[in-house]
């Protein structure tokens, strides 16, 4: 079902959001990874990170279609955008796992990945901890915007390098909680 242009007034501003990616590719796709990542992890036990806040949405569809007994769950924060629509560039970690992944299967489970700065340093990070083995999940990829190449094991969307929100996707804390994904613009509100 097709979906129309959401416009809100905030701060001043008209933000207006085109759908991008609706709820039923979305449901699709990440079908299709969860099928794609059973198979490769098949007999082994994973740890799945969920990377908050944004990809929470993402995170509990797909590990539904995830299909491996050994199958646990953590979560982390990281945070490098703020209330902005670009990366700061600084990741910080805001959140940090609760269980030692020594020896284990570590899927990490991202919105998405534009710099490649908050990857490359969750990688970094992760490594020091000695797991057997980390692959990248995303939903989204916006290599357009790439400052580092990471190694992304499953890609849900390449997308192009606009500001998106929805399904877990925000601004400002805004829009999270949208059933698909959307480009964001702003306009100035008319003069009365």
């Amino acid at each position: 079902m097709a979906q129309d242009t959401l416009v809100t007034e905030y701060n001043g501003k008209l933000e207006c959001i085109t759908p991008m990616i609706t709820e039923e590719q979305l449901q699709a796709r990440i079908k299709e990874l969860g099928a794609q990542i059973s198979a490769d992890y098949a007999g082994k036990e994973v740890v799945a990170v969920a990377v908050l806040k944004g990809s929470v949405p993402f995170f509990a569809d797909l590990i539904r279609q995830i299909e491996l007994p050994g199958l646990s769950c953590d979560c982390l924060g990281l945070a490098s955008y703020g209330s902005r629509t670009e990366s700061s560039g600084v990741v910080r970690l805001t959140s940090d796992l609760s269980r030692p992944v020594a020896g284990k299967h570590l899927l990490i489970i991202e919105d998405i990945v534009d710099t490649g700065l908050t990857i490359q340093y969750l990688l970094q990070n992760m490594e020091t901890r000695q797991p057997e083995s980390i692959r990248i999940c995303t939903l989204l990829h916006k290599p357009a915007g790439e400052r580092v190449k990471v190694p992304m094991d499953y890609v849900g969307f390449t997308i192009a390098n606009e500001f998106v929100v929805g399904y877990g996707l925000d601004y400002d804390e805004r829009y999270r909680q949208l059933s698909y994904i959307g480009t964001m613009k702003f306009k100035d509100l008319p003069e009365e």
